[in-house]
């Protein structure tokens, strides 16, 4: 049975990974992994392939046990798998605990790790990873401090691993989007109570970013995605600029009039 695996497809971005998919990769079942079970039943009628949902908290070790039973006992030919949970936070280092701060790196980081090196197995030359990223990736980011480290450290792994995986015919690629309109901001601003983060220079459609991630995955050989040509000149222009400009220039953007009314509801 081939099969597409989708972590984090409740909402978001991973829920229009499931929508979309199978536009690029014949597969005869997307497993959707979430929490919350409801919202994984409903995809069922939004996705052009059965969904199977699979119901599971992937900051618990235990989900991990329960995915390698599962793959185990299927046997499956996994074309795709898309990494797509995880969770940010805003606000100054100090209005988040660090054990929430070590969740953020268990499901942005270990879990993706753990998800890639538990997949690699089922998968046979032409299949695919997609490892959901950030523009945070490639500079350090004030107020959004470990989550910009988490995700620095996912298009480090994406960008190795897709070397080493080459001589097995297996493809790597790191998503990097800019901002998103997502449930991701009703979480991150929880933390956020002085508005340390309040601009946000241009909003995406998660369904226009998630169809350029997924060309860009099978129609090219790119390691990382940038969806936009204003992120794609950002990204460019951090590579040459010393990232103590970078982040004056973040932190002077922040002291701008909010513009952030539509994001917190």
């Amino acid at each position: 049975m081939k099969i597409a695996i989708v972590t984090g497809a409740s909402s978001g971005m991973g829920r229009e990974f499931v929508r979309q998919l199978s536009a690029y990769v014949q597969v005869d079942e997307i497993w959707a992994i979430a929490r919350r079970q409801d919202a994984l039943e409903a995809l069922k009628a939004e996705a052009p392939v059965p969904v199977r949902p699979v119901v599971l908290d992937l900051l618990k070790s235990v989900s991990f046990d329960k995915i390698r039973i599962l793959l185990e006992t299927e046997q499956p030919d996994i074309r795709l798998l898309v990494n797509a949970a995880g969770f940010g936070k805003f606000g100054a280092y100090h209005k988040t605990s660090i054990e929430e701060d070590c969740r953020m790196i268990d499901l942005n980081c270990k879990a993706l790790l753990v998800m890639t090196r538990l997949c690699i197995p089922y998968m046979q030359p032409g299949s695919h990873i997609l490892e959901l990223d950030s523009l945070s990736a490639f500079q350090p980011v004030p107020y959004i401090t470990t989550y910009g480290a988490t995700k620095a450290f996912v298009l480090s792994y994406s960008r190795a691993m897709n070397r080493e995986l080459k001589e097995k015919g297996i493809r790597v690629m790191a998503m990097n989007p800019g901002w998103v309109k997502t449930e991701f901001f009703r979480h991150a601003f929880q933390s956020n109570s002085d508005s340390e983060v309040q601009y946000f220079d241009r909003l995406y459609e998660a369904a226009d970013v998630v169809k350029t991630g997924l060309h860009d995955l099978y129609r090219t050989k790119k390691d990382c995605s940038i969806h936009g040509f204003p992120v794609k000149m950002q990204v460019f222009l951090v590579k040459l600029v010393p990232h103590r400009f970078v982040m004056d220039i973040w932190l002077n953007q922040q002291k701008k009039a909010k513009n952030n009314k539509d994001l917190v509801k």
